[in-house]
């Protein structure tokens, strides 16, 4: 019998409840149910006022009615807040009666935070109604009922902000993502083939725009996908613009090896694998972004050259050429016989495996030095043999002329003393 009782009473409220929530909402201290002020809003159904309508009718409004128009909202979202409680409190009412409640809360919130984030702007004070928004949206779940509680649930996922519209933002966003990232690869591998065709292209341009197409498509749907989630991107992309900004005056050093990187892809003085001598570093470039090249020396160490210290400096690239001369010169004494020293040269150079018959090498007397007749042999050898011919010759050229009898002078001077020398020998 008590559960009858109690569920006739239940009914009885829900009826007065929604009876009273259906009567227009009445201004404080005012006798009409609708303001003049607040003409355009329904005062039966305030909760289907387009939201544009809402922001466009508030914008030219000053503080005073603005309140007026605060209160009248107020009132509506408090006969909401009653209804969707005594549902809540009694359990009873079918779920779809709690969705329209809840949905019809909300949609009425929606337009009251419209109007309370306009007086706000203008200065008026609206932190009661913040509060009592802050203290309306929470749900006392112990003083719900079970059949209530679910039905609430049920209303949440079905509402246009609840859980089921939160899930497919969020599911859009991830789709956004990978179909971003997923594209970005395909544009990415589509410019490698296309910067490939290109005459001349090396391989530091390749994948300098490899890496900015791949990197440009990952954040354009990146910035697409965050839309998804109801974040408005406007202020977001100036709070980007403004950081840029502010970053690239504190990197003005760094912006300047970025140009000279873009001016080094460009015009193409080195590529990975060259050997170079620039800003004061001999070696093997082994990789280089837009700010710095990684060059490997000789002895296997690794130094990071900043671009703009190459750039605005002399830039050597040893290995351009597939040859290379190779500049070697030899001195014999003055009392040595020359045409045998060059035939000497002649014949090692000649019979060396590297050393390329065309160009013909040359060798010449270069110069009558102070201690010796220097002749400068000058043969040519592929690029990466050129120091196995400079190394070889030398030493070839050395153990012949000693084993014919060529000497290689050595500094020598000659005293040349006007006049006798007395000479005194002295005893113990």
């Amino acid at each position: 019998m008590s559960l009858i009782i109690r569920a006739v009473v239940a009914a009885f409220v829900c009826i007065a409840t929604a009876s009273a929530f259906a009567a227009p909402p009445s201004l404080p201290g005012s006798d009409s149910a609708v303001d003049p002020a607040l003409a355009g809003v329904s005062s039966e159904t305030p909760w289907t006022v387009p939201l544009e309508v809402i922001t466009a009718e508030v914008r030219p409004l000053r503080v005073d009615a603005l309140v007026e128009r605060a209160e009248f909202w107020m009132a509506a979202y408090q006969e909401a807040v009653g209804e969707t409680a005594q549902l809540a409190v009694s359990g009873a009412g079918a779920a779809d009666e709690a969705t329209d409640s809840f949905e019809r809360k909300n949609d009425i919130l929606d337009r009251f935070e419209i109007v309370i984030d306009s007086l706000e702007e203008k200065g008026g004070d609206a932190s009661e109604y913040r509060d009592f928004i802050k203290a309306t949206t929470s749900i006392n779940v112990g003083a719900v009922e079970p059949e209530a509680l679910g039905a609430l649930a049920l209303a949440w996922l079905g509402s246009e902000d609840g859980g089921i519209a939160i899930g497919l933002a969020i599911a859009k966003f991830i789709a956004i993502v990978v179909v971003s990232w997923f594209l970005a690869g395909i544009l990415a591998g589509a410019a490698k083939t296309g910067v490939k065709r290109l005459p001349n292209a090396s391989s530091l341009l390749q994948e300098f725009v490899v890496g900015s197409v791949k990197r440009l498509v990952q954040v354009i749907g990146l910035v697409i996908a965050v839309s998804f989630l109801g974040v408005n991107i406007g202020p977001l992309l100036a709070a980007i613009g403004a950081a840029g900004l502010v970053i690239g005056l504190a990197l003005q050093g760094t912006l300047s090896n970025f140009a000279s990187g873009l001016l080094i892809l460009v015009y193409r003085p080195y590529d990975v694998g060259d050997v170079i001598k620039g800003g004061g570093v001999t070696g093997k470039v082994e990789a280089m972004n837009l700010v710095s090249t990684r060059v490997s020396t000789f002895d296997n160490q690794v130094i990071f050259v900043p671009n703009n210290q190459i750039w605005n400096g002399d830039i050597t690239n040893i290995t351009a050429r597939d040859t290379r001369r190779v500049d070697l010169i030899f001195g014999i004494g003055y009392a040595d016989d020359m045409a045998k020293a060059e035939a000497i040269i002649l014949d090692v150079i000649t019979n060396h495996e590297k050393v390329l018959k065309d160009p013909a090498p040359v060798i010449k007397v270069h110069e009558l030095a102070d201690n010796s007749v220097n002749f400068i042999a000058r043969p040519w050898s592929m690029t990466s043999d050129y120091w196995d011919v400079y190394w070889d010759v030398t030493r070839r050229v050395k153990e012949r002329f000693d084993a014919e009898g060529v000497g290689i002078p050595f500094p020598q001077r000659d005293l040349h003393i006007p006049g006798g020398i007395e000479v005194t020998v002295k005893n113990g």
